[in-house]
């Protein structure tokens, strides 16, 4: 089953993540078959916060991909904003 999930980049104590699609089995780190947008939890706008294809994601959705529950969050925050 594929999963879009958050995919950890950055330094210690300085995070950033890649919202990406891949297999459910893989580790955190590991491959994945898509980069579907960028997650900056620290940056200062929410423009520089979160990076989201939204078309690339729904036709991941309509493929069968399962959202997780951050993912799922922050897919609903990008889609509320104008």
């Amino acid at each position: 089953m594929v999963k879009i999930r958050l995919r950890r980049n950055g330094k210690k104590g300085n995070p950033s993540y890649k919202i990406v699609a891949c297999d459910s089995r893989s580790p955190r780190d590991g491959k994945f078959i898509a980069i579907l947008g960028h997650y900056n939890p620290l940056g200062k706008t929410d423009i520089e916060k979160l990076q989201l294809n939204t078309e690339l994601l729904k036709h991941w959705i309509e493929v069968g991909a399962k959202l997780t529950s951050r993912v799922n969050f922050l897919y609903k925050k990008q889609c509320s904003t104008p």
